[in-house]
């Protein structure tokens, strides 16, 4: 999955909670699709979003494919998420997603397929502690790359810093790595965090040498348990403030990567 590359200028729009547009590749890509309004979602554990998207399904514009990580918790796929699925040609997920949902397409870990210019490869991404599957059930990440085109890591709603470095080993250099965050808890795990917080997302970095932290899934949800100014604090004391580019909800932010 190596390739020759130049720094290149790529637009990520943050819309809220995991929901990502990226155009990478000339094409537009989305990440865990939530547009609803604040409120509640009962289940085994019930979970409060908080903030309403910064941008409507609406204004979103055409996307030619979904990064969906997991279709199983509703603060990455809400109920208008999945309807925005149907108008979606391609929507890459977990192998368990294809099998609830129609119109997905599972990929296995170290899978890969051409969409476009674009390979995307799933890769392995773990939703708490070891045996979280049990009960956080099986999760994706996922890695973009392209001829002449820096490597995306899209983590996915991943707590292992483990299998970042594996990701990293396994593919080679990435540049622009998306990490969901937010210490992320509903106290399934006791104190172990089902997201990376600000102390693993720092190990994180270093396990993915010069490449761009773009973090998100940081905010607009309950389960939340630190903040973004709590995570650029400690990417300060780890001397990796420079890596980090923070965004705002709503507003595009330009990164170049490579």
């Amino acid at each position: 999955m190596t390739n020759t590359i130049a720094p290149a200028t790529l637009e990520i729009l943050h819309i809220g909670g995991p929901t990502v547009r990226l155009r990478y590749g000339n094409l537009t890509w989305l990440t865990d699709p939530t547009f609803d309004a604040p409120g509640s979602y009962p289940g085994p554990l019930t979970l409060h979003k908080l903030t309403g998207p910064a941008v409507s399904a609406a204004e979103v514009g055409p996307v030619d494919a979904v990064l969906l990580s997991h279709d199983q918790h509703a603060d990455n796929l809400d109920t208008s998420g999945r309807e925005f699925l149907g108008t979606v040609d391609r929507v890459l997920s977990t192998p368990d997603a294809a099998g609830r949902l129609e119109n997905v397409q599972g990929l296995r870990n170290w899978e890969s397929v051409r969409i476009g210019e674009v390979t995307v490869t799933g890769v392995p991404a773990l939703h708490g502690p070891e045996g979280a599957e049990a009960l956080s059930g099986v999760v994706t990440g996922f890695v973009l790359s392209a001829d002449g085109q820096p490597t995306v890591y899209v983590s996915g709603d991943n707590a292992s810093v483990d299998l970042v470095a594996e990701i990293a080993a396994r593919v080679g250099r990435i540049d622009l790595a998306i990490l969901n965050v937010g210490a992320a808890n509903v106290d399934r795990f006791g104190d172990s965090d089902v997201t990376l917080n600000g102390r693993s997302a720092v190990r994180a970095a270093r396990a993915l040498p010069g490449a761009v932290i773009v973090p998100v899934h940081g905010e607009g949800w309950a389960h939340f348990s630190e903040t973004l100014d709590y995570l650029g604090r400690n990417f300060e004391y780890a001397g990796l403030a420079d890596r980090l580019r923070v965004p705002v909800p709503g507003v595009a932010l330009t990164v170049t990567a490579g």
